[in-house]
Formats: C-alpha cells, structure tokens, sequence
C-alpha cells in the first residue's frame, strides 16, 4: 500500500507536467496555424498590389495609342483592344517583372470567354468540337480545327499570380495558330524574354503582342464566329531601365531561322501594324529606343555551354537521356537520368535549379533542390556539378513543360568520373 502511494506521488507531478508540455505544444501548433493564415493573408495583399502596380505601368507607359472607336479593355495584369471583325484582340499589352523567377503557380488551362468583351469574344467552338463518348458523362471525343488557341500574352509569364494566370486564359487573349508555330519559335521567343528577365531582375519589361490582321485573311470556317487566321505575328519589347527595346516579326509557320532573324525595330513593326507603341514616352526617348536594333542586347549567338545528350544505346538498361526522359514526365514513376550540367543557378528564395545538356531557354531537362533539402548535401551542388555528367534518380514532374526532377538527398545523384557509371540505389 505504502508502495502504491510512494509510486503515485511521483507520477502524479510527471502526469502534469506531461499535460503542461502537451498544453504548450497545442498552443505553439495554433499560434503557428494564425501565423500562417496571417501571412497568406499579406501575401494576397502583397500580391494585390503588385497587381495594381502594373496595371498603373502599363497605363503609364505600355499601352499603345487607341484609334478611333477603340474600346480599351482592362484586366488585372494585361489590357487590349479587341477586333469583333477578327474576333480576337489586335493587341495585349503585359509586363514582365521579377516575380516570374521564383513562381510557382500552376497552369489552370480554364479557356473561357471574356466577360469583358461587350460584343461577345471567341469561344471553344470556334477551334475546335467535343462530344460525349458513347456511354460515358466525363470522357470527350475532340474535333480539332487544326489551330493551337495560341496566347498572346504567354500564361508563363503570370505564374506568380493566381488571378493574372487565370485571367491569361481569356479568349480574347487567343489567337489561332499552328502547332508547329506556336509550340516552337514562337515559344522560344516567349522563354527568350523571361530569361532577359532571370538574367536582369532589376528591370522589367513592356511587352505588346499581336496578330497582324487585314481584310483578306482566311477564317477557320467551322468555328461558330469565323475566326480570322492571322499570317504574322508582332511583338514589341521595352526595357526602360536599361534603355533597351527590340521588336519581331513571325511568320504563322513551322520555322527553321533563328529568333534573330526575325528581330527588327519598333519603329519597323509600326510601319507594319499601323500601331503606335508606347507614345507616351517624350518623344525624343520614344524615338530613341524605338529605332534600336540591337539582336545581340536580347538574343546570345549561341549557348557555348550547350551538350549533345548522351546517345541512348550506350546507357545502361533503365538509364535514359534528358530527351527520352520526357516520356516519364508526370508518370509518378522514379527513373534514372543521365546529362551533363551546364547551368545553375540559386533562386532568390534559396531553391537551386540546375540545368541538363541545354542551357535556358532552350533548356530539355531540369533539377531542382529545395532550400529546405540542400542541407542534405555535404557539397554545394552549383560548384561540385558544375560541367560534370551525372545520374539521378526520382521522379520526373512536369514544370512549365519541362522535365524536372526534385533530388531531395545526395545518395540520389552519382557524379560520374572518366565517362563511368556506377549502379545507383536511393532509398
């Protein structure tokens, strides 16, 4: 008995403190529950007003002189004129900033009419038809028309806003175009300048995008609004802090010239389009930056760091190369990868991004290193990877288009040594 009361008196006080301790940690999990709520409620208001910032620019500075009868159309991050002759917009008006380095907001692909477009924009069915399978409610049987609803104002560049990338998928921001086109050089112009942007992050950039439209352009006949197919492409680019501008002109075709063959001045693609761009500069800075042709500021002559992806048969059984890699994007299925590391680079948030074979923005294979996770490492990555050919192993995601593979531990990656490759296990 005396026992029995010795044992309780000392685990009675342990049982309260027991209590104290959990009491502690319940309060600290809540406080830390309000903080986050707290902070994702700053980060909308932030985001908020980054929002009304470019808008003030792009009323500031970006936005061509309407023409007569012109109705202005303001979005949160992008503002047009749109042309009920040709159903789509004669221009979109966007600016690039920073924030795209380090986002991370998923692509939406929630196409929609814009509610804006008092006449009633473009919609689905003017490129392309779905019906429902025989027998099902949610599987479709898709016409396509042969056009891609190619962006004008690229949704990759609105990745760190939920309500711009959104708002990118507007079809009055849509423009019918060529697979061939629209998924390569018109692409690469579009990654050409988020790299301008990831190289300066100190500026950013003015950016006017547009079909070239005429009475004579054919229509997608199928389509319920005739949708004129435009011929050419322009779009004009200033960057004020540095004093830059360039323009382009693109045929709607698969091309084989490099972007700089299709580079040219502002004051050119005016002549062109009979728009004038960003006239409220003075006019002696207007005409300054507007006559510039200078491919070389924009457009390097090539990437000297750029490899050839190693030649698939020599691989060992199970090991892929950066191009046939691809195939595993989004399988939720771990594969080893072999490339040579010719670029990286440290976010501004502390993620590491390391680039395979291809240097940005023609880039074929990425890695990416969470700060969270780069203490696994007993070697900086950037330094010790650096023009090596490694093997990783994990699973390849889906980033923007890119192959990418999150590594989260060293024993997921073998640096290979005199061209060899020795098995690699991870847990």
């Amino acid at each position: 008995m005396h026992k029995f009361i010795f044992t309780l008196l000392i685990s009675f006080p342990l049982l309260l403190v027991a209590q104290n301790v959990d009491t502690q940690i319940n309060a600290l999990e809540q406080k830390v529950e309000t903080i986050e709520k707290e902070k994702e409620q700053l980060q909308l208001q932030i985001n908020g007003l980054k929002l009304e910032k470019i808008q003030n620019d792009i009323n500031r500075i970006g936005l061509p002189e309407l023409q007569e009868k012109e109705v202005l159309i303001n979005h949160s991050a992008i503002s047009l004129v749109y042309s009920e002759k040709h159903e789509q917009a004669r221009w979109v008006s966007h600016v690039i900033t920073a924030d795209i380095i380090d986002g991370k907001v998923k692509r939406t692909n929630n196409f929609r009419q814009d509610p804006k477009v008092l006449t009633g924009s473009s919609v689905e069915k003017d490129y392309f038809t779905k019906t429902l399978k025989p027998g099902s409610k949610t599987k479709y049987t898709y016409n396509g028309f042969g056009y891609d609803r190619g962006h004008l104002a690229p949704s990759a560049d609105f990745k760190w806003s939920k309500i711009a990338l959104s708002e990118s998928f507007f079809y009055s921001n849509m423009s019918p175009q060529l697979p061939e086109f629209n998924r390569k050089k018109w692409a690469d112009l579009e990654r050409l300048l988020r790299k301008y942007i990831n190289d300066h992050p100190e500026t950013q950039l003015f950016v006017v995008t547009g079909p070239i439209l005429h009475d004579s352009l054919p229509r997608i006949e199928q389509g319920i609004n005739k949708v004129s197919i435009p011929q050419h492409y322009f779009k004009v680019v200033l960057d004020l802090v540095n004093q830059k501008a360039i323009g382009f002109i693109m045929p709607n075709k698969e091309l084989t010239n490099s972007l700089g063959s299709y580079a040219v001045s502002i004051n050119d693609v005016e002549k062109q389009v009979g728009i004038n761009f960003f006239y409220q500069l003075e006019d002696e800075k207007e005409e300054e930056m507007e006559e510039q042709l200078n491919v070389g500021w924009w457009i390097a002559e090539k990437q000297t760091t750029d490899v050839a992806s190693a030649y698939q048969p020599d691989l060992p059984y199970g090991v892929y190369n950066t191009v046939n890699a691809k195939e595993f994007m989004g399988a939720n299925k771990k594969v080893s990868v072999t490339g040579t590391v010719v670029a990286g680079r440290k976010s501004k948030n502390g993620h590491l991004f390391i680039n395979l074979d291809k240097n940005y923005p023609n880039q074929i294979f990425t890695v990416a290193i969470w700060k969270k996770n780069i203490s696994n490492f007993d070697y900086n990555p950037l330094v010790k990877w650096e023009g090596k050919q490694i093997t990783l192993k994990g699973k390849v995601s889906d980033f923007d288009g890119t192959p990418t593979m999150i590594i989260e531990k060293k024993n997921a990656v073998i640096i290979h040594k005199d061209g060899e490759l020795i098995e690699l296990e991870v847990e």
